[in-house]
């Protein structure tokens, strides 16, 4: 079980998560039949955040900062169910090219998005070596 510390930092970037999110989604709002350009954004750069904090910070970070930036701020402000959710949606309205673009475009630029930030962070990293634990 995790410490006090892992499940502070959880909550506190939870928050900050939750409320870029919410900034992003309120930025570019979209109904259930239109394409979901927020989630598609937001999923999009938490890859790429993830990536590069793996890469880049995880072998120096304290497990309560990868608690907080990981699980915390980036498990929150990115997101499955809102994917789930839309495809749903669109598919339910009938708008299965829609269905098809969202989804590639959501795995295309998930994994690139999530590649490019691995390969950038390592770069800034170096060589991973051993990981703080």
């Amino acid at each position: 079980m995790k410490g006090v510390a892992e499940i502070a930092a959880v909550m506190v970037g939870g928050a900050v998560g939750t409320t870029l999110r919410l900034s992003i989604d309120a930025a570019l709002p979209h109904g259930n039949t239109g394409f979901p350009v927020s989630t598609l954004i937001i999923n999009t750069l938490g890859a790429f955040a993830l990536g590069m904090l793996v890469a880049w910070v995880w072998r120096k970070a304290s497990s309560w900062l990868r608690a907080g930036l990981g699980a915390g701020m980036l498990g929150s402000f990115t997101t499955f169910s809102a994917v789930a959710v839309s495809l749903v949606a669109l598919a339910t309205s009938g708008q299965w090219m829609l269905v098809v673009i969202y989804l590639l475009a959501t795995l295309v630029l998930g994994l690139g998005a999530a590649w490019l930030g691995l390969r950038l962070g390592g770069l800034r990293a170096g060589p991973i070596d051993e990981v703080n634990e």
